[in-house]
This record gives structure tokens, C-alpha cells and sequence, in this order.
């Protein structure tokens, strides 16, 4: 099931970015087994327990400080298409498992790195998160309200959008052209890289002189009426993006605001006064009886809703948006395709963990497993 199906990728257990993009190749139907570290913890600060993220693998356990485990790396990629790891620059080399050695076992083989900053440049060996990405990517400083300071957007900028999704871009590229070569080659995705490229349209904005103020002063980051979101009399929130003239003539009618002035849409000097008084509509009616408002209407509106409420949407449900795995709900899997379908996502080792059977599965005979799980290499 799905266009990935047949596709072959041993991951190396890492952090939120790396296993994104796995997960994504495995909702697309790739055969994943993840190699955690033996007697590795999960849990610990602000490390994620397991879930989403680590749905349609199969795992095993495996001690890559000893050769014998590294030598079970090593018969995996004699049958993988595709290695993902997320050490620090030169780890992998250290332990065996870098490029030229597996390439050297398989040619064909599709190597990906996750990292923050790249394999190379003065950063590269430095420790660094979401937010240390982004900052220098550009991604983080137009993010806030006017006069405030940056707000850090979650972990979406770089671990998720520059990190994961480019992480797996990359290899499905790297999968396409190897149709044409025959080869394998590395991919290098840096989160600071990845996070630089989404902000590809700002740059477009600004050399056109539609992005020259400080941050929150802009048209489409909070400054302008027409692009910002309000409270409703519940404490709630709706999102409008009226931008076109045709869609805020639609918010201005649904809202009841006829004020000829409150029509000049792209008059920066009334901006202020038509956002307090788009603001003092919204306050009278709760954000369910603005969605039904709202609901028929091109005028761009629509509920802010929380990552647990979003599963109830309406449109959510109708397009299946949200799937249920193993007793929690998540995003389904994405994009969709008309032909090779995804197939349903299932938990990590759904039916039970089996090493043996793993492995088996890989290549690994029955006496070469039961000698590796008997001296703990793997488990």
C-alpha cells in the first residue's frame, strides 16, 4: 500500500525531525525498521514518549558501541534503499555506519542526514534546537506583535517543516534520480537550511516592498484587519483572512459594518480603528455561532481551533484529516494519491515486538540471531 511500497529504510533512532520523516515514508507505504540504542530510555525531559511519530516501523534494539551490533547495521543495508541518521557530524563515521562505509556495501544506497546546522560550516559540531535554527535562518524574528519580542512558533518551523518533511523530500528525490544513475548519494538536510527556504515568499515580498516594517506591522502578520485573528465573547478565537477586496466586503456585510470608511481595505492609517471595530463585533457571539455565520461564506473566516479540537471539524471529518491509532487520535497521513493509496497507519511493532522475526525478514538467519540477542548486541 501506498507509492513508497517496496522501499526499504533502516532509521536510526533520533530525535522529533529524523523520525517525522520516517514516519512520512512509512505512511507511504515503506518498509521501515528503526534501530533504537540498547538499554536506551525514553521519557527523559522533554524527549517524546512513544507515539505518532514512531507509527508503521518494526524495531529492534541494538548496542552500536559493540561490532557485532554494528555488523547488524551493516547486513541491513545489504537489501535497504535508504539509511537516515541523526548524529552530530562525524558520529556515524566513529561508529562504523558513515556514508562511505555503507555505501561501500551498497551502492545504490540512499543516505540521509538529520541535522540542525549541516555537515559543515562553524556551527556544525555546536549543540542547537528549533529556535536556534530558525533565528539564524531568518524564520524566527518576523514572528510576534509589534514592539513585542519574537515568539518562538512551537517546534514546526524547524524540526518539522525545514527538518522532517525536507528530510523526506530528499530521499524520495534521491530514490527518483537513483531510477536514472543506478547510485546512491547522501542527503544533507539541516533544519537552518530547510527553515531558510520557507521563508522563500517573504524574500519575494520584501525585495517588491511589501514587506518593509518591523514585525507585527505587516500585511500578513497581524497588523492589517483583514489577516489577524479575534476573541470571541467565549474566550474563543476566529481566524480571518479576508485579503482580496471581494472577501472583505463579504466579512465587512457578514459583521454588519457599513461604515464607508472601514471599506478603504489597504489604508495603512486605519488599520488600528477598523481592527477595534472588527474586534468589538466579534466580542458579541460566541466562536460556534460566528462559525455558522461564517460557515456558507467566501470571506475567509473560520474557528481557531486547538490540536485536539480539530478532529471534530466538520470538513476534518468529512475528508478523514484525523485517524485514530492504537487508541489516539492524529493526523492521517498526507498527501493523498489517487492511485496508491495509504494504507491506514498501525502502531510501531502493532501485533508485538519480534526480533527474531524482524530480522528474519531482513536476511538475518536463525542461528546469527540467536547468537546476537544471547550476547545482547541486539534485543
Amino acid at each position: 500500500m501506498g507509492p513508497l511500497n517496496g522501499v526499504r529504510v533502516v532509521e536510526i533512532a533520533s530525535l522529533a525531525p529524523a523520525p517525522f520523516g520516517c514516519m512520512i515514508l512509512a505512511d507511504m507505504g515503506a518498509e521501515v525498521i528503526r534501530i533504537e540504542r540498547a538499554g536506551g530510555a525514553r521519557g527523559i525531559g522533554l524527549t517524546p514518549p512513544a507515539g505518532p511519530l514512531d507509527r508503521g516501523r518494526r524495531s529492534i534494539a541494538v548496542d552500536l558501541k559493540d561490532p557485532a551490533g554494528v555488523a547488524v547495521v551493516r547486513k541491513l543495508i545489504e537489501s535497504a534503499d535508504v539509511f537516515v541518521e541523526g548524529f552530530r557530524p562525524g558520529v556515524a563515521e566513529r561508529l562504523g555506519i558513515g556514508p562511505d562505509a555503507l555505501l561501500q556495501i551498497n551502492p545504490k544506497l540512499v543516505y540521509g542526514r538529520m541535522t540542525g546546522w549541516g555537515q559543515d560550516g562553524p556551527l556544525a559540531a555546536r549543540a542547537g534546537h528549533d529556535i536556534n535554527y530558525i533565528a539564524i535562518a531568518g524564520a524566527l524574528e518576523p514572528i510576534g506583535r509589534a514592539g513585542e519580542r519574537p515568539h518562538a512558533p512551537m517546534n514546526l518551523l524547524g524540526d518539522f517543516g525545514g527538518g522532517g518533511l525536507m528530510l523526506a523530500l530528499g530521499i524520495v528525490s534521491a530514490l527518483f534520480e537513483r531510477q536514472q544513475s543506478g547510485q546512491g548519494q547522501v542527503v544533507d538536510a539541516a533544519m537552518v537550511d530547510g527553515a531558510a527556504l520557507l521563508t522563500t515568499f517573504m524574500h519575494g515580498m520584501h525585495a517588491s516592498g511589501m514587506w518593509d516594517g518591523e514585525r507585527g506591522t505587516n500585511a500578513l502578520d497581524g497588523a492589517a484587519p483583514f489577516y489577524d485573528t479575534y476573541e470571541t465573547s467565549d474566550c474563543k478565537f476566529m481566524a480571518v483572512g479576508s485579503v482580496e477586496p471581494q472577501f472583505y466586503a463579504l466579512l465587512l456585510g457578514k459583521l454588519g459594518l457599513t461604515d464607508a470608511e472601514l471599506a478603504v481595505q489597504l489604508d495603512v492609517a486605519t488599520w488600528p480603528d477598523v481592527k477595534t471595530a472588527i474586534s468589538r463585533v466579534f466580542r458579541e457571539k460566541t466562536r460556534a455561532e460566528w462559525t455558522e455565520i461564517f460557515t456558507d461564506s467566501d470571506a475567509c473566516v473560520t474557528p481557531v481551533l486547538s490540536p485536539w479540537e480539530a478532529h471534530e471539524h466538520p470538513h476534518n471529518e468529512a475528508r478523514g484529516a484525523f485517524v485514530e491509532v492504537d487508541g489516539l487520535i492524529q493526523p492521517a497521513p498526507a498527501p493523498r494519491f489517487s492511485r496508491t493509496a495509504n494504507a491506514h497507519p498501525v502502531p510501531m511493532d502493532a501485533g508485538g515486538r519480534n526480533v527474531a522475526r524482524t530480522l528474519a525478514s531482513w536476511g538475518l538467519d536463525e542461528e546469527t540471531v540467536a547468537a546476537l540477542t544471547s550476547s545482547k548486541a541486539v534485543c
